[in-house]
């Protein structure tokens, strides 16, 4: 309860002019990143504060594209316009080529890339494009078990399995069946969301990060981590992806009944958060036995309590997100760092294997400008 109300206090802060200042200067990163990546992306993680520049073969790259149609619809700058739409041709050679497409991240690619250039331009390429990439998620559905298959080659024994990450690919299938009047992109989708929340949700609603399945019979077999610090503990990016990836997925295609385990994910979260109310990479840490702070899954529940409040399915949502974005405001941010080329400081990709600790991230910049927008302007609507 302390947890909320500091959160609550912290909202008060979050004005118009506030929100507006945040996001011009996030733009005007964005903008002087730009110009160093040129038809390229960045790498999920910086090095030092830095991206290194990459081709596009990461989960990450839609990220990127989706900071630039954020940035050209609050500017009207057509240099993001051009960049994000050299970027969709990209993203079409990658499918044509299937490049690095073996795992199930389609619609963190697609959907910020493609989905938004179709949102915001009509294109009709883009359209066909998105249905495409549809396919190729689609095509990782596994029939006996009821899920699509997170990683590697499709039928892998050793990568029978979901993750929870994979919440946030859903909108991908939704968006393609309302494009194309098939249901069997929503009926996988639906499919795939019953399984997740009867497996990597444990009793005391914390989450799994991974669950395998039996080959055989398709039976839910074991939870286990990848990215946490042990297979029981709660990897707080896995926690913050529950938050934002039910009420996503209910806004786009309602339950029958909301999911009644919802409310009690976002308290684990919430309530287990350290004095500064930003999580430690995993919850196995606490201020008396710290570890690296991930700034990133702090975003990511701010995005989700904004989608929980319009839906009006926990108690003073918009508040802990206007709480939660101000504290990353006031002290996550790289603003003192003109050179740090990250918006978020001190999030982490991969503890166990030393992979961004201590770093920005894509997806931490990502959700933080995301949120700024939300708030600025609630007519505005994501790119899920």
């Amino acid at each position: 309860m302390a947890n909320k109300q500091a959160l609550i206090s912290l909202s008060k802060h979050v004005t118009l002019d506030w929100l507006t200042s945040e996001i011009d200067w996030c733009i005007s990163k964005i903008r002087k990143n730009m110009t160093r990546y040129g038809e390229h992306f960045p790498s999920a993680c910086a090095t030092n504060g830095v991206y290194r520049i990459k081709d596009n073969d990461d989960w990450t790259n839609g990220f990127w594209t989706g900071m630039l149609w954020m940035a050209y619809e609050w500017t009207h700058e057509d240099s993001f316009l051009t960049l994000a739409k050299k970027n969709i041709d990209s993203f079409q050679k990658r499918l044509d080529d299937h490049f690095i497409l073996d795992h199930h991240d389609i619609g963190f690619l697609y959907s910020l890339s493609v989905g938004a250039g179709y949102n915001i331009t009509k294109n009709e390429h883009y359209k066909k494009e998105l249905i495409q990439a549809a396919d190729v998620l689609a095509a990782r559905f596994q029939e006996k078990g009821g899920f699509i298959q997170a990683w590697g080659k499709y039928g892998d024994p050793n990568e029978y399995r979901l993750i929870i990450d994979s919440l946030l690919n859903l909108p991908l299938l939704i968006e393609a069946s309302h494009l194309t009047n098939n249901p069997k992109y929503k009926n996988i989708a639906q499919t795939h969301y019953k399984t997740l929340l009867n497996t990597v949700v444990r009793d005391n609603y914390s989450t799994y990060h991974t669950f395998y399945f039996d080959t055989e019979t398709g039976l839910p077999t074991y939870g286990a981590t990848r990215q946490g610090n042990a297979d029981d503990s709660i990897w707080a990016r896995g926690q913050s992806w529950a938050i934002l990836g039910i009420p996503l997925f209910e806004r786009l295609n309602p339950s029958p009944t909301y999911p009644t385990i919802y409310q009690h994910i976002v308290d684990v979260f919430i309530d287990g958060l350290p004095k500064d109310l930003v999580p430690y990479w995993d919850y196995d840490f606490n201020d008396n036995n710290p570890s690296d702070k991930d700034s990133s899954s702090l975003a990511i529940a701010a995005s989700g309590l904004l989608e929980a409040d319009k839906q009006a399915v926990y108690p003073n949502a918009k508040d802990l997100a206007k709480g939660m974005i101000y504290r990353l405001g006031q002290d996550y941010t790289s603003k003192d760092d003109p050179e740090n080329e990250g918006l978020l400081l001190h999030g982490v990709y991969s503890h166990k294997e030393g992979k961004g600790v201590d770093e920005p991230n894509l997806w931490g910049d990502y959700f933080y400008l995301e949120t700024l927008m939300s708030l600025a302007n609630p007519n505005w609507e994501k790119y899920w």
